[in-house]
């Protein structure tokens, strides 16, 4: 499969049973990236079907990755990305093996779910503390 995806000029990474694609993409000729996508993807069905496989499109998604400025330029035109064939709707922020990646690749959503889950484990441990002096 990945032969397919390089063909495409598509870079791709892999782990388990989890595929990522990425491109890089001019932003006055994102048509054309799009286009190269949609049919590097639609080559990945075709092999997946012929390998005994299928693409779950309701766990596919999809995220644009820009300046502030690519990004607003982008909006207006492109608010879904084809991908095996299914439109999909352009995410916001999108988790990468357990990192919450924004379009603009900050950290700040990414340190809130950190922040938030310490707290909440910190919260259950003092809690067990409590219980276990009294």
């Amino acid at each position: 499969m990945a032969d397919v995806i390089a063909s495409h000029g598509v870079q791709p990474h892999q782990f388990a049973d989890d595929t990522q694609f990425r491109l890089a993409m001019a932003a006055d000729n994102t048509v054309g990236g799009l286009s190269i996508l949609a049919a590097c993807t639609a080559d990945v069905r075709l092999w997946y079907m012929q390998n005994g496989l299928q693409i779950n499109p309701d766990k596919s998604e999809a995220l644009i990755i820009g300046t502030t400025a690519q990004l607003r330029a982008l909006t207006s035109a492109v608010s879904s990305v084809a991908v095996a064939g299914v439109e999909l709707p352009v995410a916001e922020e999108m988790k990468v093996l357990g990192v919450v990646l924004d379009r603009r690749l900050t950290s700040e959503k990414h340190v809130t779910i950190v922040a938030r889950s310490c707290h909440y484990h910190a919260q259950a441990i003092q809690c067990l503390l409590l219980f276990s002096n009294s």
